[in-house]
């Protein structure tokens, strides 16, 4: 469907464009544009490099076995405070 723009439609779309935005407007919006792809793709290959660089992780961490750990401690102290009620 979208494959298949031929020269009567981009024609269009321009005109469309350039009525929406105005003929002064466009270079400016087309700067912002470019920079802020700009922008992304340094991001991007920032983060790309970071992960690279760090270890990978373990599932033995402290945090995760602190979650493991909770999750083995909350049924007891559901159980210690149905037992209180009664």
């Amino acid at each position: 469907m979208f494959g298949r723009l031929g020269a009567p439609e981009i024609l269009l779309i321009i005109l469309v464009v350039v009525l929406l935005f105005g003929a002064k407007r466009l270079p400016d919006m087309a700067r912002a544009f470019g920079q802020s792809l700009r922008i992304l793709k340094s991001e991007t290959k920032a983060m790309q490099k970071d992960d690279a660089d760090e270890p990978p992780t373990v599932h033995g961490t402290a945090a995760h076995q602190f979650a493991a750990e909770s999750r083995h401690t909350a049924p007891d102290a559901a159980e210690a405070d149905t037992s209180h009620r009664r």
